[in-house]
């Protein structure tokens, strides 16, 4: 077959139809309109979106971030305060560099080079290769000139005080918002509110051109504590003395203003230190002093004898017969350590009688205590805004029974902590009432609050406090030389699975001067096992020191002669269990 040339093909030779002419040439007129009619509607009347659209490539807006206030003592002293770090980023898709550009950055960083190229191999668009470096580093970074690899402003938080005050003060997490302590309670404060401003960046994210500012940051505004930095060290320093002579588990003191109530010191053990948290367990993290409770023992017993007074059961030297040295409430018996015989209301709590605790509480109906527990701050948190606050245990008085109501008399069956322990004997420091207790420093402090109980029984029951630190009460060990000291002893059994366990907790809480109470001190220290477990053999001694110490630090005057601390050769009476 001869082929046919394309030229000469018969197709061409066919003719149109006219009206398909004319349609093509309509639509492409057509086409044509619409095209210069929406060009002319986009560049003359609504120009805003090619302009959005341009803007969307290059145009950004970024945040600024506000400083976060400084933490500060009732003095002045600095501790915490947001120093400036920066963080290194990148765009992966960017990141493209060699394997000797990968291990120098891996070195500057101190990183695993297969952790940083595991970083830049990401899908994402953003990544943080590391995170608040000093200053000093992130600039030997950027002169490597890796592509891809930039960076930003940041915070990082740093604690001066260290481990001293850690518990109190809490710390920040890596966008610096408060995790735990001050940090977390005064969050909102300190943080302020970030601003914002529009740039112009480049295809690489480098900003080339700063338009304008949207929002000024906010600044974090300072917070200045109840906190005194001495006392917090007193506190600190001597609290891990006792747990190391005493091989103790864990401890915590807690040191109040008697007359504003404000907080100057908050201490325990075992600590960390905030500015490295890298290896912490959460022993290390519990503020004990309001998240741990414990049965406070023979600390609540001047708590009963103030009641038995004010109600009219008893007078201050009402005798009490506290032989054979025991008593039994239906199936169970009460034990005193020794036998006593007859002592008046103020010798049952120097000699810290079990008996005659007992029978104070058994002259009363179990809603009178109960109502007395509950007005001193007992069975609720004080809302203090520390994150892990408990309230401790108190019963419904409905559901105790007379045993129980008994041996709650000397601090069994009820469990507090040791700042609710250290508010409630305000009533006994101040003149029978109570103020709430302030974590900030207090411009001014309460004249008055809750009355609890009469200013005579508080006098009345101060002068007992005064006897149990003298010669023939539990706490000798608790005298400071020149200065009046009231206050009691604890020990209890720690209840483990149910029951109690041969481990115990000491605690010892007081006040001084006697003459015009200034400070209240609050020791617990948890399981010592080196021999001694009494309060007054564990505890008492603390709160001598860090009391010795904050009067002194303080300028409070001496209200006592100086002259040699009077001990009787035989050591402390030892209080009941």
């Amino acid at each position: 077959m001869k082929a046919i040339k394309f030229s000469r093909s018969p197709l061409l030779s066919e003719r149109l139809p006219p009206w398909r002419q004319r349609l093509v040439l309509v639509l492409l007129l057509g086409a044509f309109v619409a095209l210069i009619g929406r060009s002319l509607y986009l560049q003359g009347f609504n120009n805003e979106f090619l302009g959005d659209k341009g803007r969307a490539r290059f145009e950004r807006v970024i945040d600024i971030s506000a400083t976060r206030g400084r933490i500060t003592d009732r003095h002045g002293d600095v501790l915490a305060v947001s120093t400036p770090v920066r963080s290194i980023w990148a765009i992966p898709e960017d990141a493209q560099m060699s394997p000797a550009q990968a291990r120098g950055l891996a070195a500057l960083l101190d990183m695993d080079v297969r952790e940083v190229t595991r970083k830049l191999a990401s899908e994402r668009e953003f990544i943080y290769v590391k995170r608040q470096l000093p200053p000093e580093l992130a600039d030997r970074v950027t002169a490597l000139k890796l592509p891809g690899i930039h960076q930003k402003d940041e915070y990082r938080r740093y604690y001066p005080s260290g481990e001293v005050a850690a518990h109190m003060l809490g710390f920040t997490g890596i966008e610096d918002a408060g995790q735990e302590g001050i940090e977390l309670a005064f969050n909102n404060e300190l943080s302020g509110k970030p601003g914002s401003r529009r740039v112009i960046k480049d295809r690489r994210g480098n900003v080339v051109e700063d338009v304008e500012s949207i929002h000024p940051p906010l600044e974090g505004r300072d917070i200045v504590l109840a906190l005194d930095s001495k006392l917090q060290y007193l506190a600190y320093s001597h609290l891990k003395q006792a747990l190391e002579e005493n091989r103790a588990k864990a401890g915590g003191v807690v040191v109040l203003d008697a007359r504003s109530g404000e907080i100057l010191a908050l201490a325990n053990l075992p600590t960390y230190n905030p500015n490295n948290r890298v290896k912490l367990s959460g022993a290390q993290l519990r503020n004990r002093a309001l998240t741990d409770s414990f049965e406070p023992g023979s600390t609540m017993k001047p708590f009963t004898a103030a009641l038995a007074l004010e109600k009219g059961k008893v007078r201050f030297d009402t005798p009490i017969q506290t032989a054979p040295g025991k008593m039994t409430i239906g199936t169970a018996t009460i034990h005193d350590a020794h036998m006593h015989g007859v002592l008046t209301v103020a010798q049952v709590i120097q000699k810290s009688s079990n008996v005659g605790a007992a029978k104070l509480a058994l002259s009363m109906k179990p809603e009178e205590m109960w109502s007395m527990f509950d007005s001193l701050g007992f069975g609720a948190p004080l809302k203090l805004g520390f994150p892990g606050e408990v309230g401790g245990r108190l019963r419904p008085a409905k559901t105790w029974k007379p045993i129980e109501q008994a041996t709650m008399s000397y601090g069994h069956g009820i469990s507090v902590t040791l700042i609710q322990l250290a508010r409630a004997y305000q009533v006994f420091a101040r003149d029978g009432d109570l103020v709430p207790i302030s974590l900030a420093r207090l411009d001014t402090p309460p004249q008055s609050g809750k009355q609890v109980f009469s200013a005579q029984t508080a006098r009345e029951v101060r002068a007992m406090l005064e006897m149990a630190v003298l010669p023939g009460g539990t706490a000798p060990k608790a005298q400071i030389a020149g200065y009046r000291v009231a206050g009691k002893t604890g020990t209890a059994h720690k209840i483990e699975g149910g029951s109690y366990a041969d481990k115990y907790v000491a605690s010892f809480v007081g006040f001084a001067p006697v003459s015009d109470p200034r400070l209240i001190i609050a020791v617990m220290i948890d399981e010592p096992s080196n021999g001694k477990y009494y309060g007054g053999d564990v505890a008492a001694p603390v709160f001598a020191q860090v009391m010795a110490g904050s009067l002194r630090t303080l300028g409070v005057a001496p209200d006592a002669p100086l002259k040699p601390l009077l001990m009787t050769s035989a050591g402390p009476v030892k209080e009941e269990m």
